[in-house]
């Protein structure tokens, strides 16, 4: 019992990194530009993560755990800041060959303003509570920088590919919570979040992952274009025969 949260980590990532190899994604081709995304994501979250796990807005059940702890984190807790994103950034870019990257989602404005409204409200109806409002206010803050500071061309497809990405996200989510087992993996501070849950899924996590993985994209998105425009100018160097 004690590898469970193991499992979970590597099912997410072990489908995905298998089908990287696939002559018709080629993402393993990408790794130079996905694996900084990832692993510069993951510093400010497991300070996050630290933090609360500290100051016991979160906590992990022993039993599930190897027992392996790095930065006063369990090793499986780092290893889903790597395994999620993994999974989800493979399936972003299979979206991302498939349509285009083009692709503008006609409800863009709307669904954006979906979220920014749902996360102002929440975080100023439960501002004394620390997850709600450290989630909220970050999902706001990096939205609307993406949207009206980067102007970021990516949102309408990470709209598009992460509403496929939400059974697995209520199964991942669900059995850490505590879906199907004695006790979750990862237990909550119910004091300091809205109470509100998904099955056994704080309503918080929604926005979690979605500032997680917005994070993880938005830097992956970042290294694609600068490797492109370096791939561009050495083409246009190369001398004509």
């Amino acid at each position: 019992m004690n590898f469970l949260y193991l499992i979970i980590d590597l099912c997410a990532i072990s489908v995905p990194l298998l089908f990287s190899f696939h002559p018709r994604i080629g993402l393993n081709k990408k790794w130079h530009l996905l694996w900084p995304a990832i692993l510069i994501s993951t510093i400010p979250l497991v300070i996050w993560d630290r933090f609360f796990t500290q100051i016991g807005i979160w906590g992990f059940t022993p039993k599930y755990l190897l027992g392996i702890n790095f930065f006063h984190l369990p090793v499986e807790e780092i290893l889903f800041f790597i395994c999620i994103p993994y999974a989800c950034l493979f399936t972003y870019y299979c979206f991302r060959i498939s349509a285009g990257t083009d692709y503008r989602l006609k409800y863009e404005n709307a669904v954006t303003w979906f979220f920014l409204g749902i996360t102002v409200i929440m975080g100023a109806v439960f501002y004394d509570r620390y997850y709600t409002v450290y989630t909220t206010a970050g999902l706001t803050i990096f939205l609307l920088f993406l949207k009206y500071v980067v102007k970021a061309k990516w949102l309408s497809l990470f709209y598009y590919s992460h509403m496929f990405l939400l059974i697995p996200f209520f199964i991942v989510n669900g059995v850490l919570t505590g879906t199907g087992i004695d006790e979750p993996v990862v237990w909550y501070n119910d004091a300091e979040n809205t109470g509100l849950r998904i099955l056994t899924i704080p309503v918080e996590d929604v926005f979690y992952g979605m500032l997680m993985l917005l994070l993880n994209t938005g830097l992956f998105e970042f290294f694609l274009e600068k490797y492109t425009v370096r791939k561009a100018k050495q083409l246009e160097t190369v001398p004509m025969r």
